[in-house]
């Protein structure tokens, strides 16, 4: 999750739209899959740049959120579970972003408690909100431009 504070104090969390098997947009935290050879931390990392085209650095382990989902083509059921790091804004303008999402936007906390779809991801910005943690160094860095 990740987060920048603003000059009156208030806390900021960005958030995605993507659209539903319902194909109604819902608002998440940005998350996704774990690469072959990355650590959790790096793939989080990765992932809102992907997704966001937002810069982060990253802080301690908030928490994880497990669940099951049905894979539509395959209709194979999944348990998936989303590690969730404190990160704070690298302060850069965006750049480019996948098309994962339909939208980007930075909230206050107090919106981002109304327009989160699930009650999980609304707990950990509540912690998130409450809390105001010290910065950890990834342990290596991720190119995103190099080929793998």
């Amino acid at each position: 999750m990740v987060c920048d504070d603003r000059p009156d104090g208030r806390r900021w969390v960005l958030l995605i739209a993507r659209r539903n098997a319902a194909g109604k947009p819902q608002w998440t935290l940005p998350k996704g899959g774990i690469e072959a050879g990355e650590t959790d931390e790096e793939a989080a990392l990765r992932e809102v740049r992907e997704e966001t085209g937002h810069g982060a650095i990253l802080g301690p382990l908030l928490g994880t959120i497990d669940y099951w989902f049905v894979w539509r083509p395959d209709q194979i059921r999944y348990h998936k579970f989303v590690h969730y790091f404190f990160m704070w804004w690298d302060g850069l303008a965006a750049g480019a972003r996948d098309d994962e999402a339909e939208h980007v936007e930075w909230v206050p906390v107090d919106v981002a408690l109304v327009r989160l779809a699930h009650r999980n991801e609304r707990k950990l910005v509540e912690a998130a909100a409450a809390t105001r943690p010290a910065l950890v160094q990834p342990v290596r860095t991720v190119d995103l431009g190099a080929d793998r």
